[in-house]
């Protein structure tokens, strides 16, 4: 940062940034919402783009300022910034799969009840629709990525190496047999219980 840009008062382009932004993640909030209503009313490949800009009180074309395409909205989410944030709040040389245990614990578990109904929905389509089950492979390689290079962060190791990449494969592949057991029984029990029994089970056989 400058010495112009420390110099200058903060309040006036933070309260106006973070205006748009709250602004911006209402109406993101709105069209996820209203979509999923739509999607519980008549299924998923009977709902349309327009409907739900509709049903949102926005146009089309502010739908695809939020989400590229309709497969987005159930496969886009706001989790894996929140794991990024929650790890590096961690102690670094803490055991990763610890942190997220800790996180689930302390960051996901209230949030996860709350949007039951919104991640329940959102397996099923993925475990059922051919077009989003495809998306959501590259999604999960995505959030391999992802954990991948936080753990590489924290260990001090290079983004590209390989132990790095399969602890996260496997946490990730962890993540994704909880969620379809979990979607496949209704979405009985505690999510992030279900999560932590077994992230405990692998970091017995994973050391890292």
């Amino acid at each position: 940062m400058s010495s112009k840009q420390s110099t200058q008062a903060p309040s006036a382009p933070a309260a106006g940034g973070g205006l748009r932004e709250r602004k911006k993640q209402r109406t993101r909030q709105t069209l996820r919402r209203e979509a999923y209503r739509l999607f519980a009313e008549q299924g998923y490949e009977a709902t349309t783009v327009d409907q739900i800009a509709e049903a949102a009180e926005v146009s089309a074309s502010t739908f695809f300022r939020y989400f590229p395409t309709k497969e987005a909205i159930v496969l886009d989410d706001e989790y894996d910034p929140m794991l990024v944030e929650a790890l590096r709040a961690r102690p670094a040389d803490e055991p990763v799969i610890a942190s997220i245990r800790h996180a689930l614990t302390d960051t996901f578990s209230l949030q996860l009840a709350a949007d039951k109904d919104e991640l329940l929905l959102r397996a099923r389509l993925s475990l059922n629709d051919p077009v989003i089950r495809a998306c959501s492979m590259d999604d999960q390689l995505r959030s391999q990525d992802t954990i991948a290079a936080l753990i590489a962060e924290r260990a001090g190791l290079d983004p590209d190496d390989l132990d790095a990449h399969a602890a996260a494969a496997a946490i990730v592949a962890v993540f994704a047999a909880v969620v379809r057991h979990w979607a496949e029984r209704g979405g009985e029990g505690d999510l992030a219980a279900r999560f932590d029994r077994q992230l405990g089970l692998l970091s017995a056989g994973l050391r890292i």
